[in-house]
């Protein structure tokens, strides 16, 4: 799209507060002098904005990439280009999946491993339709929920780290589901690839380094409550210091966990080696893992959920995840005309933000695992109760207080998607929670380590009675992570995600209203500025706090700060929350076949690759 048709299309208002925002600063997050995320350097070019390019929304710093036999989007160049080989080598989306999965455990460490859950959405051609994989493991069955009470911190709440915060890693099972089902390649042949990676190593870049510098302080900080340290500093902080930037690191740890997978598939991590690893590990520091728990894990098929908007069929994942928070957050902002409000107006972002506040009160109230509690999923769904919902809204300023509808936080993630030649598309997402976990590294029994730390997914769990997600032995938390899937005319439209904690339902509803009410193409879509609310109830029991902040990225224009302000909205900084995002869109074509449009997201080092 040329930008000047791109302009053309906006309402008045847009471009009028484009312009005001054009005289006051750069769009740009580079604009501000001012202090940055937390630990970030000031940036020392005050007023200094992006370049400019020729075509597509000003904004946007690169192209969607595109091509007609498949296509890969990651957060990291190297795992885009694995990927990218097993579809060239004939196989599946899914083959292509498991091994940038595998290759981001590695090289990606900040944000996802084998020791942490997965989920994915895709789109089967065979059914014509998409389907969901639910592979989040469960709390240990012999940590009761009085044990558990006795590691709360001063409030109230389960600690951020260490052992009691481990539940089953859920990744490996979700591959091998997918695997049997839907794998061309031979399972061992899809992770050659990145056991070669692991041993060899790579260069750490920029955004990357950064994290495992920041995750390793933190873990140091909190020694006192992680049961064992050493693990994680061998094989993330070999010599005493995180890799830098360009440095070469490599995991022999690692390749020799995912040779043993390789060699003996899930069986070799839930019920043979790995597993008696993992349970000697916790039975030397006191946790309570055991062989028992990491053998009864199942992955899940299940049905996603799907409502509409504006005519566009959006797909999310049931609880105990919080896809249904972009389904609400949605059907809420359906019932204003967005276009009309005019794109990064004060009027829109104000109506997301409190749709999202809506949203949140009844995800703090009614997620969980649905074995243990029912969650009302056709009530909160339904377009009625958004209209309802939706009354609530005043355009003049934010609502005073919001509550959950009457019906019978932050973590690192990874998130990618991938495309085939059969048509199949994969949305999927993969994370170990609050940074890169929960500090444990297990050891291997041979005087080694497995390469991988666990994740303190169960920090989630509320620990009052009653509520639907209190914790319990061999329960599912519930769940941040979320891939998203859309449909558009009954054919497959684009396999995509933004991962980040609470970001995701906010970040995932702002790319559908980028593409479907601004016209947005995928990289301007991803790319545009966003906005992040917090201070939202939780469901670990939490409370809100008052309207709480809505965080605005530099490029948000200042005529719309100023207008959001007069309104009543406690406005903070960029604070480095705002997510990455990553996009397959399969397009039809009036000439020729269906081709495939891929964007990765710019505030990470992650790529986008098709052919």
């Amino acid at each position: 799209m040329r930008r000047r048709t791109f302009l053309s299309t906006l309402p008045a208002g847009a471009l009028a507060a484009g312009a005001v925002a054009a005289q006051a600063s750069p769009q740009s997050p580079a604009a501000a002098a001012g202090p940055g995320p937390q630990g970030v350097r000031a940036y020392p070019y005050p007023g200094v904005g992006m370049g400019d390019r020729i075509m597509g929304a000003p904004f946007a710093g690169r192209s969607t990439v595109w091509g007609a036999r498949g296509a890969v989007a990651t957060a990291h160049p190297t795992a885009s280009v694995i990927g990218l080989d097993i579809l060239r080598r004939g196989g599946s989306a899914i083959d292509a999946a498991i091994a940038v999965n595998a290759a981001l455990g590695f090289l990606e460490p900040t944000g996802n491993g084998i020791g942490g859950d997965a989920f994915c959405l895709m789109w089967d051609p065979a059914q014509g339709k998409v389907v969901g994989l639910n592979g989040s493991g469960r709390s240990p069955r012999g940590l009761s929920l009085e044990a558990a009470r006795g590691k709360a911190g001063a409030n109230g709440l389960l600690p951020r780290y260490g052992a009691v915060t481990a539940n089953v890693p859920g990744a490996v099972e979700a591959w091998w589901a997918a695997h049997q089902r839907y794998g061309k390649l031979p399972w061992a042949e899809v992770l050659a690839p990145v056991i070669e990676l692991c041993e060899r190593g790579e260069a750490v870049p920029q955004l990357i380094a950064w994290y495992l510098e920041r995750n390793m302080a933190v873990f140091d900080r909190a020694t006192g409550i992680i049961e064992e340290n050493d693990n994680r500093r061998r094989v993330f902080a070999p010599d005493g210091r995180t890799p830098r930037v360009g440095e070469v690191f490599a995991n022999p740890d690692l390749a020799r966990t995912y040779r043993l997978i390789a060699e003996g598939g899930r069986d070799a991590f839930y019920d043979g080696p790995i597993a008696s690893a993992i349970e000697g590990y916790f039975r030397r520091i006191g946790g309570w893992m055991t062989r028992a728990d990491l053998a009864a894990h199942r992955t899940e098929w299940v049905e996603p959920l799907m409502s509409t908007y504006r005519g566009v069929e959006v797909y999310q994942l049931g609880p105990n995840t919080q896809g249904l928070s972009t389904l609400q957050l949605l059907n809420v902002c359906e019932q204003f005309d967005l276009r009309a409000l005019g794109f990064q107006s004060a009027a829109s972002i104000h109506v997301q933000a409190e749709a999202k506040r809506l949203a949140f009160e009844d995800r703090a109230r009614w997620f969980a695992d649905p074995e243990f509690s029912r969650t009302p999923v056709e009530r909160l769904i339904s377009k009625a109760y958004a209209a309802e919902r939706a009354a609530l809204i005043r355009m003049d300023r934010p609502m005073d207080r919001v509550l959950p509808g009457d019906a019978p936080s932050q973590g690192d993630t990874t998130y990618f998607s991938v495309a085939d030649a059969d048509g199949m598309m994969v949305s999927w997402i993969q994370s170990n929670y609050r940074g890169m976990g929960g500090g444990l590294v297990p050891d291997d029994g041979a005087g080694g380590t497995l390469g991988f730390m666990l994740q303190n997914r169960a920090e989630m769990f509320a620990l009052t009675d009653g509520h639907p997600n209190v914790y319990a032995p061999g329960k599912r938390p519930f769940h941040t992570i979320i891939p998203g899937f859309a449909v558009r005319d009954g054919q497959p439209w684009m396999a995509f995600g933004v991962m980040g904690g609470g970001m995701q339902p906010q970040g995932q509803a702002q790319i559908v209203i980028n593409m479907v009410d601004y016209d947005l193409d995928p990289q301007e879509a991803g790319d545009a500025p966003r906005w992040q609310h917090e201070g939202s109830s939780e469901p670990t029991g939490e409370p809100a706090e008052g309207t709480g902040v809505l965080h605005l990225e530099t490029g948000v224009p200042e005529a719309t700060r100023e207008q959001l302000r007069a309104m009543g909205w406690t406005l903070g900084p960029p604070n480095g929350g705002f997510g990455g995002y990553q996009n397959v869109v399969r397009q039809v074509n009036a000439r020729g076949p269906a081709t495939y449009g891929a964007a990765s997201e710019t505030r990470k080092d992650g790529l986008a690759l098709a052919w």
